[in-house]
């Protein structure tokens, strides 16, 4: 049901369609809002389009501001001094109101309208950089109010479900996303720089694999076939490798049918790198490396940042710890021989809820619980047990784990990495037992199948490599202090709204 104020303005917009008003295809201007007020100067001639935000009748003037994107920048109407043909495109002989182009604006322009300015540019008594306005085109009319000014989007749901109304709202999350796209761009920059070539592998595959996920499934028609919405471009990236390119990798979503709290979310943006001839050492230290990188980008140079009311220190080099023996030392045993029914029987205690319990999930679990969730600072828990990484190499001289590591942050994981197993009848034995177990305990988030096309590559050499993935809506979410991964997604989905 429309508003009172949508029908208000509704009616205004039909008012100046009859007048001859029309929106125009597009307007020229000579600077935009931001570079104007970043560069001001007096006596300009200027052309400029925004969105209305304020409007204040002061004696004879009218003071406005106009949006763009990512300041405003004040307008000033005078009313008794504007020219007929202030209005662009109003005939102002039919207009039954007031034939004081001031006026018209005053009446028919509202706070949310689009409007291009052709005017001269001043400083007020008070030294504001202000336009004072020849001709107005109004581009395009809010047809609803926006949110009250002072106050903005209070109701945290709104700001997610009508994220564009936010963004109109609020300079600061404009500002934000702003800064998401600088810490991609510089992301990107970062890896290039040393030697990493950027490639595209496919969203919709065959078979999933490179992460233990429910992926989404799909059909296709032309194809007549399931298909998946990736949950990892580890396979695909790995084949390239196996066709000759040495330091790839890859920003772009992934996707997994899951739950969706605070730090997960169902389709997620993420990087995966790989370079021929390196291990996870290597990896560590590039690791380490960007995100202090990232860190001093996005705190303007500081190595600390804010994250839960708590001081991060990302100053290298990063603590290393151990999972098993981490893990050990909060339990009190060797987790590695340890008795299945010994690890359920600890997560049962602390009431850890896991869905089909398999030890891998065990293992993972548990070292959450005791060990991860207390890890504040910067710290890679490396050298995890065989079961939890089937894509990985096993330890060159330990029994029972692969070289594989993650790093945790503020009781977070962001990146995840592994010497890559490069062995194609181990990785097949390792696929086997992945689809073995699935059968076992009927769990759907297990593969259903081995890629033998992956099997297939390996087969023709893939070299020794050093793997990474990185979270990045997580690393951007928690340098710069969000407390939501929706916080940092433009547009997240919700669940549909249904009318009580």
């Amino acid at each position: 049901m429309a508003s009172s104020e949508y029908e208000v303005r509704l009616k205004k917009l039909n008012m100046l369609r009859d007048l001859g008003v029309s929106y125009p295809y597009r307007y020229d201007i000579t600077h935009t809002v931001d570079e104007l007020k970043e560069n001001f100067r007096e006596g300009l001639e200027v052309r400029i389009a925004g969105r209305v935000m304020t409007k204040r009748p002061f004696g004879k003037l009218i003071f406005s501001h106009i949006r763009g994107d990512f300041t405003d920048l004040q307008i000033m109407v005078q009313r008794g001094r504007t020219p007929e043909d202030f209005f662009v495109g109003l005939e102002l002989a039919r207009y039954e109101g007031s034939k004081n182009p001031a006026k018209i604006y005053e009446k028919l322009v509202d706070i949310g309208d689009v409007v291009g300015i052709e005017g001269h540019t001043l400083r007020t008594k008070t030294g504001e950089p202000t336009v004072l306005v020849k001709k107005l085109t109004l581009l395009v009319k809010s047809l609803h109010p926006l949110p009250e000014k002072w106050h903005g989007i209070q109701d945290p749901e709104l700001k997610y479900r009508k994220r564009y109304l936010y963004l109109i709202t609020s300079l600061e999350a404009r500002r934000h996303f702003y800064k998401r796209f600088l810490f991609l761009k510089e992301t990107r920059r970062f890896f290039e720089d040393r030697g990493f070539v950027e490639l595209e592998t496919p969203i919709l595959q065959p078979i999933y694999g490179g992460a233990t996920a429910r992926p989404f499934k799909t059909y296709s028609n032309a194809l007549e076939t399931d298909l998946y919405l990736r949950i990892a471009t580890e396979i695909s990236l790995k084949k390239l490798l196996v066709g000759g390119f040495s330091r790839i990798y890859e920003i772009g979503k992934n996707f997994r049918n899951e739950g969706i709290d605070s730090t997960h979310y169902p389709e997620f943006t993420a990087l995966e790198a790989y370079a021929a001839f390196w291990d996870y050492g290597d990896i560590m230290d590039l690791t380490e490396e960007y995100f202090n990188t990232m860190v001093k980008l996005l705190t303007g140079g500081n190595e600390t940042f804010i994250y839960g009311g708590q001081e991060i220190n990302a100053a290298r080099p990063f603590q290393r710890i151990s999972f098993v023996d981490a893990l050990n030392e909060r339990l009190s045993f060797d987790v590695l021989s340890a008795p299945y029914e010994k690890l359920l029987k600890v997560a049962e205690k602390e009431g850890i809820k896991i869905k089909k319990p398999t030890r891998a999930k065990l293992y993972d679990k548990l070292f959450d619980h005791f060990v991860g969730d207390r890890l504040k600072n910067p710290t890679f828990v490396i050298d995890h047990p065989l079961e939890l990484s089937p894509f990985a190499r096993k330890h060159r001289s330990k029994e029972g784990v692969v070289e594989r590591f993650e790093l945790f942050v503020a009781g977070m994981e962001v990146a995840n990495a592994f010497s890559e197993l490069n062995d194609p009848h181990e990785q097949r034995d390792r696929l086997l037992k992945e689809v073995e177990l699935r059968k076992v305990a009927k769990d759907e988030e297990l593969p259903e199948d081995v890629d033998w096309d992956f099997i297939e590559a390996l087969e023709y050499g893939m070299p020794p490599t050093g793997g990474l993935g990185l979270g990045l809506d997580r690393i951007f979410m928690l340098i710069t202090s969000s407390d939501n991964i929706r916080d940092v997604i433009p547009l997240p989905v919700l669940r549909p709204k249904r009318e009580e």
